[in-house]
């Protein structure tokens, strides 16, 4: 009957995957949401193991694609850990202290002391810029505050709780938005994707490193192996946990690959959005702008 065809219609449009199970849209939320609860502490020491450290490279290609200016306002969605905060900030700093040696080279005639006043102002070496760091997972961001304390990162960056679907921030606030490994794990990625384009101001970027489709077939079933073979045993051995790796590595599986990843952007009303494939394909950095 067209009733109960309307119910099947229904209950199929709340229905979505957490790896390769297909769970309700309500689920998967807190599913979700205790994988990285359960990874949390041991989360950088695994993403090494799982990408034989490369995932360093992956997140440093990012920071010299963004190349942010002193002044840059980044939001960094899903990034609990500080990976991209940190490096934003260090880049951001030997951006300014370059810049700053150029000006006192060309001011040949300053005092020893406008010069030593000019080192000492510490409290800006970031030229203005600030990270906000927006993750939804509390112990992920305990993570990262934790190293951020130790590493003695205080300066142009904070910390909030929130949801990619439902950011707390106002509109046309940010000049880039990154989110690197945090997209696939989110229910509603178009709902990320508009949040993303609101929050940014016009002329602002998007920035996303996320893994994707392997484009080389031997790679590939390389990459099979390790992943479903080694990830989970090594989830078991390193944190104690194989079914949270598990679900990492089904949902890399279940992303759209690099064209339709790409359309999704543009559907959110990014424009020039492109994309760049790293190690045969893996993982790639997509990048839009919001004009």
């Amino acid at each position: 009957s067209l009733g109960a065809r309307l119910l099947s219609h229904g209950k199929q449009a709340t229905e979505t995957h957490f790896g390769f199970e297909t769970v309700s849209e309500e689920e998967k939320g807190g599913k979700v949401y205790h994988v990285f609860e359960s990874v949390a502490k041991k989360y950088d020491v695994m993403n090494d193991m799982m990408s034989l450290g490369i995932h360093r490279v992956w997140k440093d290609l990012l920071l010299w694609k963004m190349h942010p200016l002193p002044g840059t306002r980044l939001l960094d969605v899903a990034g609990g850990t500080g990976d991209i905060a940190f490096r934003f900030l260090n880049y951001v700093q030997a951006q300014h202290q370059r810049k700053q040696k150029r000006q006192l080279r060309a001011q040949q005639n300053l005092s020893w002391e406008e010069i030593a006043k000019k080192y000492q102002k510490k409290e800006d070496s970031l030229g203005g810029s600030y990270v906000m760091v927006c993750d939804i997972n509390k112990e992920m961001l305990k993570v990262g505050k934790k190293k951020a304390h130790t590493r003695g990162y205080k300066a142009g960056l904070a910390w909030v709780l929130g949801d990619a679907e439902e950011l707390p921030f106002d509109d046309d606030k940010f000049d880039v938005y990154t989110i690197a490994f945090g997209i696939r794990n989110v229910t509603h990625i178009d709902r990320a994707l508009q949040e993303a384009h609101r929050v940014l101001k016009p002329g602002g970027r998007f920035l996303c490193l996320e893994f994707s489709q392997v484009n080389n077939p031997l790679v590939s079933r390389l990459y099979d192996l390790y992943s479903f073979q080694v990830i989970p045993v090594l989830g078991e051995v390193i944190a104690g946990d194989w079914k949270s790796y598990q679900y990492l590595v089904e949902s890399i599986r279940k992303f759209p690959s690099q064209e339709e990843f790409k359309e999704m952007i543009e559907d959110a009303g990014f424009q020039k959005v492109t994309y760049e494939s790293l190690t045969s394909g893996i993982v790639a950095i997509h990048s839009g702008f919001k004009l």
